[in-house]
């Protein structure tokens, strides 16, 4: 895998670390990755300044807040003008129980990913909400039974 060529190996030992825990300090980071605890934070800063490192998160645990359901739905807009495109995607930005979304080729205009406390509670959502939206002319829901595998951690070989 070919990485910007400003990138070095401390640089990716980084990057690979804060992907597991961003909440490393300075000095446990530097540990891990051979490096001085300045300059870590000086990378850091760096990677930051480039785009590399966005914001510090915590991942919460949906079950655990009662967000049970998972679901992948299929969108169709009602056209494809600029206007209605960005009508939708306005939308998507507001709505908080919309995860992800990806603008598609193929059949389906859109994939968002919703999750929801239970199937009544996405049902809710797709009916009044979802449908409802003036730039969506179809959808399609499907629910996922498990979880094979989440992960936010980019290949960092």
């Amino acid at each position: 895998m070919k990485f910007p060529p400003n990138l070095d190996s401390v640089d990716l030992r980084i990057l690979d670390a804060l992907q597991t825990d961003a909440g490393l300090s300075s000095a446990e980071l530097a540990e891990r990755v051979g490096s001085s605890s300045a300059s870590c934070w000086r990378r850091i800063k760096n990677l930051e300044a480039a785009g590399i490192l966005g914001p510090a998160v915590r991942l919460l645990n949906h079950e655990a807040i009662g967000r049970k359901v998972n679901v992948l739905c299929n969108i169709r807009v009602r056209s494809h003008m600029r206007e209605v495109r960005a009508a939708f995607e306005a939308f998507v930005r507001e709505r908080a129980e919309i995860m992800e979304c990806y603008s598609m080729s193929g059949e389906w205009d859109y994939l968002i990913r919703v999750v929801a406390a239970d199937v009544e509670d996405y049902e809710r959502f797709l009916m009044r909400v979802l449908l409802e939206h003036p730039s969506v002319g179809g959808a399609s829901s499907h629910f996922a039974l498990s979880l094979t595998k989440y992960t936010t951690r980019l290949p960092i070989s």
